[in-house]
């Protein structure tokens, strides 16, 4: 894989939250150091790449994702030193590193906005996005913050309204502006330099706004409303026309792509919060001269029937053409799938096929730390509420709390991550579910999920092949073909809790094997108990 510069494609990126991953200093807190440590358990998963969630010096008033230093680590965390010390492990054992970019916006303490911030004339005051008030003082238009209220803040030393997106101390930079613009493509270059192999890039379709500052229009009776907020949100009562998915964005996602091309092998995984995420997925993944790959909320949603599951397939397959998705069934911003998903499920053998799933879809993969272990989503009381999202929303949405909670290595106080009370409680549930107690049972989960890797990764229609689904005479599967250089896999999918039955149209010439699952062929009729998945060479 060191030599293979399309590693990505296809490829395993195993989602790290550092805060959450291992504390080496016995702060509470995860950091680098403590990254470096499990380096090896990652590595024996058979993924191909790590990315880390935001490890820039921060306020941490949104844990990271609101940057004052693009070019150093937070104390917190470590150091470049110790950054530089996790790179060179990783690629010992083989495992690319990746790093989220927050680019859209900074912290409001960061040195260009606290100089844009202080008059008209000064040399950063467009690098972000300013606005007059209306004549009756109020703000410049509708827009609205993810995280709730007018997404506009006014300054009284500038007597003028900033855009946020987010938290009011997130404020957003003005990628009209050239020279802001190169400087958030020199800071990337910067980290290239370093050593890390590619960016998972933050709000990505969130870097331009329309500069006519025109009002959102609500959503139409009926419609859907986006995927990137809950539903009880007013954010999600608008269109987003102006505030986002602009344009303009084409431009930068080429600039962009020249620099990743300088350095071979590096590769981006844009997140798409959006209306319409699937265009905006084939708009910025085709043409091999933008993003790499991105994801979409369509499988981090609620939603997961066999219907709903095909639905998305369908509109893939008609949308987003030779564009390159990365599917994902949990991360940082949702519920964990585990529960999500799988509430009143078997909790192996849920997890199990889900995973099933999504690895043998046309695109790459995101795992996020725990799912290998089946970690439901985690009860975080109000009073150790941390998200600064979930407690206004509260109760109906506790905010991202309950998925990052401190990974559990054993059994133990802390679950083996910190000598101390961490910043976020460790929930009882998941220590039975810990990498130690499930490392010594061959039957556990973590066991099947790594025979189930190892397994795809030798499969180059899975890692690499267009998909077709196709008609089999029950409602209840999920089934497609997966074709590269002639040769075709048919994967059936059976997620309900029943067996199924479905006979085939198509010849199979060989039932593949290896993967863990029990699914059988009888002539033309194959057998799935519940939660199992089957593989088979067709003609």
């Amino acid at each position: 894989m060191t030599t293979n510069l399309n590693w990505w494609k296809g490829g395993i990126i195993y989602q790290i939250y550092p805060r959450s991953f291992m504390d080496s200093n016995g702060d509470g807190v995860g950091d680098i150091a403590g990254i470096t440590t499990k380096l090896d358990y990652v590595a024996s998963l058979g993924v191909d790449a790590i990315w880390l969630s935001p490890v820039f010096t921060s306020p941490m008033k949104d844990f990271g994702y609101d940057v004052s230093n693009y070019r150093d680590i937070d104390p917190l965390f470590g150091s470049l030193d110790d950054f530089k010390k996790m790179i060179a492990r990783a690629h010992e054992l083989n495992l690319k590193v990746m790093v989220d970019q927050v680019l859209s916006h900074s912290a409001e303490s960061h040195p260009w906005f606290e100089e844009s911030r202080q008059d008209k004339t000064n040399d950063k005051a467009d690098w972000y996005v300013w606005a007059d008030p209306k004549p009756d003082g109020s703000p410049p238009n509708n827009w609205l913050s993810i995280f709730g209220g007018s997404a506009w803040q006014w300054d009284s030393r500038r007597l003028q309204y900033y855009l946020h997106n987010f938290l009011t101390s997130q404020p957003d930079i003005n990628f009209h502006c050239a020279a802001a613009r190169q400087a958030q493509l020199d800071n990337m270059r910067f980290w290239l330099e370093l050593g890390v192999d590619g960016f998972r890039l933050d709000t990505v379709n969130f870097y331009y706004h329309s500069e006519g500052l025109e009002d959102n229009p609500p959503v139409p009776e009926g419609e859907p409303k986006t995927m990137g907020a809950p539903h009880d949100n007013p954010y999600t009562y608008q269109r987003h026309v102006y505030d986002i998915s602009r344009p303009e964005n084409l431009g930068f996602l080429q600039d962009l792509r020249s620099l990743m091309d300088e350095f071979p092998g590096s590769t981006t995984v844009g997140e798409l919060g959006d209306d319409y995420p699937l265009e905006r997925m084939a708009e910025y993944t085709s043409g091999g001269d933008k993003l790499h790959m991105a994801y979409t909320f369509d499988l981090l949603n609620t939603p997961h029937s066999p219907t709903y599951i095909r639905d998305v397939l369908t509109n893939m397959q008609d949308i987003v053409g030779d564009g390159w998705p990365c599917w994902a069934l949990s991360n940082h911003d949702v519920v964990r799938s585990a529960t999500r998903w799988g509430e009143g499920e078997d909790t192996i053998a849920y997890p199990l096929v889900a995973l099933a799933l999504i690895t043998s879809l046309r695109g790459s993969v995101c795992l996020y730390q725990g799912e290998e272990l089946g970690l439901p989503e985690a009860d975080v009381p109000f009073e150790r509420i941390q998200d600064p999202y979930g407690i206004p929303l509260w109760p109906v949405f506790k905010g991202r709390d309950g998925c990052r909670t401190p990974m559990v290595w054993n059994k133990e106080e802390q679950g083996g991550f910190s000598t101390i009370e961490p910043w976020l409680p460790v929930d009882d549930r998941h220590l039975a579910l810990s990498v130690a107690e499930q490392e010594a049972n061959p039957a556990s989960l973590l066991h099947k999920v790594r025979q189930l890797i190892k397994w795809r990764q030798t499969q180059p229609e899975l890692l690499n092949g267009e998909l077709t689904q196709v008609e089999v005479n029950n409602q209840d599967l999920i089934a497609y073909v997966r074709e590269y250089e002639g040769q075709k896999v048919l994967v059936v999918i059976n997620m309900t809790k029943d067996a199924q039955t479905a006979e085939l149209s198509m010849p199979v010439t060989d039932v593949l094997e290896g993967h863990g699952f029990t699914a059988s062929l009888n002539e033309q009729v194959v057998s799935l108990p519940a939660y199992q998945a089957f593989y088979a060479r067709i003609d």
